[in-house]
């Protein structure tokens, strides 16, 4: 266990006076680099050790000045930010909710996301589960994914396990993450209700579905008018994004019908 109690600086005025009503660090505050380096390393002492010592530090909040995540975030993203996957991290989530850290609390910056939408983001199902049963909101908008939920993020970043979870936890389903996750009878529900999506949702989901390498759903959306040339994210074709997923099958058939790559790709 790290013992931040000698780190020198907590016995400095400036930390000793805000204490009662702390709000907001630098990422470079010492307080700031010990509990972020704490909860990274998944030291449940260390970490309750801290938040025991500073009354309010669950609630802070750390704000980067540099390029690279500018922006203002709670601990609980820095518990999920990527590449996620750290140690103890669903206990490590339960200690900063217990000491008062809000699992719904929102990224300040380019985007409005939540805890969830990062763990959905590095496919980290055990601390997305612990999120949720701290009382994580699954259908919070605010991605960096067209502004959408914690799915929409799992799902646009090709991160399947935590896209099924969410929606095994209930999630609602769009057309769009029910093609890309190879949901047929969602697609079809979807497809073949009284009010229909239009030709672009149609093909959109169907590049959704060579994305995800789902051939029945990708050659059931082709049947309903989906263009198989439209390009979607990063001007890839679904033959492109079929092929950089290593979707073989799809591939194949996609060639078959003389589906084309994007020019350059």
């Amino acid at each position: 266990m790290a013992v931040y109690a000698d780190a020198g600086w907590q016995n400095r005025e400036p930390w000793r006076q805000r204490e009662a009503g702390l709000q907001t660090l630098t990422s470079h505050d010492p307080l700031a680099v010990a509990v972020t380096e704490a909860i990274r390393a998944g030291d449940l002492p260390g970490l309750r050790q801290l938040l025991a010592g500073h009354p309010g530090l669950a609630t802070a909040r750390i704000t980067e000045q540099g390029e690279d995540g500018k922006g203002t975030r709670g601990l609980l993203h820095i518990a999920t930010d990527w590449p996620g996957h750290f140690p103890r991290g669903p206990e490590v989530v339960a200690a900063l909710v217990a000491a008062g850290a809000d699992p719904r609390a929102r990224f300040i910056g380019a985007h409005a996301e939540t805890p969830l939408h990062w763990a959905a983001s590095s496919n980290d199902v055990p601390v997305l589960d612990a999120l949720i049963a701290a009382g994580a909101d699954i259908e919070a908008p605010g991605a960096v994914i067209g502004g959408g939920t914690p799915l929409a993020d799992a799902r646009g970043f090709g991160q399947w396990r935590a896209a099924h979870r969410l929606v095994e936890h209930g999630a609602r389903v769009t057309l769009q993450d029910a093609a890309t996750l190879g949901l047929l009878d969602r697609v079809r529900a979807c497809v073949e209700a009284d009010e229909p999506p239009s030709p672009d949702e149609i093909t959109s989901a169907f590049w959704g579905a060579c994305h995800g390498g789902h051939l029945p759903t990708a050659q059931y959306l082709h049947q309903r008018g989906a263009d198989p040339d439209w390009c979607g994210y990063d001007g890839m074709t679904p033959l492109d994004i079929a092929r950089a997923q290593d979707a073989d099958d799809v591939v194949r058939w996609l060639r078959d019908l003389g589906a084309r790559a994007a020019p350059g790709a």
